[in-house]
C-alpha cells in the first residue's frame, strides 16, 4: 500500500472527501420505548446482536476545574432506571475531574449501525459493598492490574509496569480471592438527558432526546440535526 492512501484507494490526507451514505432507516417518537434506559437497552442489544466489537463502550467525556476537557473510552458495566455504571482506578485522570466538577458525558459510537447515544449528568460514586458485586466477576487478571498499576501517572517505562504487576501477583500469590482496593470501584452517570441519534440520508439525521424536567418527569424532543 503506497504511503498516503488505504488499502481502498482512497487518500487518508483528503479527509474533507471521506463520507458514508447512510441508508433510509427513520426514528419516529412512536419507536421509542417508554423510558431511556429501555430504549438503550433496546439499542444495546442490537448491537450485540449485531456482533460489533464491545458494544458496550463508550466514549466518558469530563473536565478539570479550568474547564479543560478530556475523553476516553471505557466499558458500560451496568444500566438501569438509576443510570450507566463505569468502573476507574479513583486515583486516575478521570476521576479527578469528576471529583471538581461531578458531571460527565458519554457516547455510545456504534458506527456500523448508524447509530449513537450521547447521555450527560451529574455522577455518583457507587458504595464499596456495589463494586465489589462486580469486582468479583473480574477475571483475576484484571484484579491483579486494578491493584498494579497507578492510573494516568507517569511511570519510566513499560517494563516498570511489568514489575508492579509481577509484585502484586506474588503478593496475593496465596489469596484465593483478590480483594477490592480500596482506590477502585464504580461511578454511576445520573442522566438528565439522553438523545438517540439515527444516520439518515442527506445528513437529516434523526435525533430524538430524552429530557427530565425539574418535577422528575421526562419528556422527548426531537432535535435538528
Amino acid at each position: 500500500m503506497a504511503a498516503g492512501w488505504t488499502d481502498r484507494g482512497q487518500r487518508i490526507d483528503d479527509l474533507a472527501r471521506m463520507r458514508v451514505a447512510y441508508p433510509a432507516v427513520a426514528l419516529e417518537e412512536a419507536d421509542l420505548a417508554g423510558s431511556w434506559h429501555e430504549q438503550l437497552a433496546s439499542w444495546l442489544g442490537d448491537a450485540v446482536t449485531a456482533g460489533l466489537p464491545e458494544p458496550n463502550a463508550m466514549v466518558l467525556a469530563t473536565a478539570d476545574a479550568g474547564g479543560l476537557p478530556s475523553s476516553r473510552t471505557v466499558l458500560a458495566k451496568g444500566l438501569d432506571s438509576r443510570g450507566v455504571v463505569f468502573y476507574t482506578n479513583f486515583t486516575s485522570a478521570k476521576m479527578g475531574d469528576l471529583d471538581v466538577t461531578a458531571f460527565a458525558a458519554a457516547t455510545f459510537p456504534w458506527i456500523a449501525l448508524h447509530r449513537q447515544v450521547h447521555l450527560r449528568g451529574p455522577i455518583q460514586v457507587l458504595t464499596p459493598e456495589a463494586s465489589t458485586t462486580y469486582w468479583q466477576t473480574r477475571p483475576r487478571g484484571a484484579q491483579l492490574g486494578a491493584w498494579a498499576s497507578a492510573q494516568s501517572t507517569v511511570v519510566p517505562d513499560r517494563h516498570a509496569l511489568d514489575v508492579a504487576l509481577e509484585q502484586v501477583t506474588a503478593r496475593f500469590a496465596d489469596v484465593e480471592a483478590v480483594p477490592l482496593p480500596p482506590h477502585w470501584g464504580g461511578v454511576r452517570i445520573i442522566p438528565v438527558s439522553v438523545e438517540f441519534w439515527q444516520g439518515r440520508p442527506n445528513r437529516m439525521h434523526d435525533r430524538l432526546r430524552y429530557n427530565v424536567a425539574e418535577d422528575g418527569n421526562w419528556t422527548v424532543q426531537r432535535l435538528a440535526p
